[in-house]
């Protein structure tokens, strides 16, 4: 089987530096488009649950903060990691604020868009939308806004 194109897709850490792509490799990947101002914030709560229970099994949860939604990202990436962390105690990985839809949408977004094929559309149409991928890089579920954390628990130790 050859390499997933996931492991290609560059990103990076709210400071600029790129994250190291070869550290996901063999782990269960939970990837969020998030906002600190949006009214699912809450779920922060339930994806820092699942990254403490189950990131010495191997699952990695990374949050990329978007501001296509309502403007519900408005701060800098330095203000949002500090926001998350004090008011909904997230210490799982966020990374660099980037855009999930249109022309300027990242081209990771653009492929779990792509590969979650499902009747969701090919657009992403809220904050908190949910990708769970393999231990191969691969996608295996997309996830509803309205998706509770706690819900995919269930897919995530199949998958561990």
């Amino acid at each position: 089987m050859s390499e997933s194109e996931f492991y290609k897709l560059g990103f990076n850490y709210p400071n600029g530096k790129p994250y190291p792509l070869d550290t996901l490799k063999g782990k269960v990947v939970l990837i969020v488009n998030t906002a600190t101002k949006c009214g699912l914030t809450p779920q922060f709560g339930g994806l820092e649950l699942l990254h403490v229970k189950y990131q010495d099994r191997g699952l990695v949860v990374l949050g990329f903060p978007c501001n296509q939604f309502g403007s519900q990202e408005p701060v800098t990436n330095e203000m949002m990691e500090e926001s998350c962390a004090i008011n909904h105690g997230v210490s799982f990985q966020l990374l660099e604020k980037i855009d999930v839809n249109g022309s300027t949408a990242h081209p990771l977004f653009t492929w779990l868009k792509k590969k979650s094929g499902s009747w969701f559309s090919s657009r992403i149409k809220w904050n908190f939308t949910k990708f769970l991928l393999d231990k191969n890089g691969n996608v295996i579920k997309r996830y509803s806004p309205i998706t509770n954390p706690e819900k995919i628990e269930a897919d995530i130790l199949k998958l561990l």
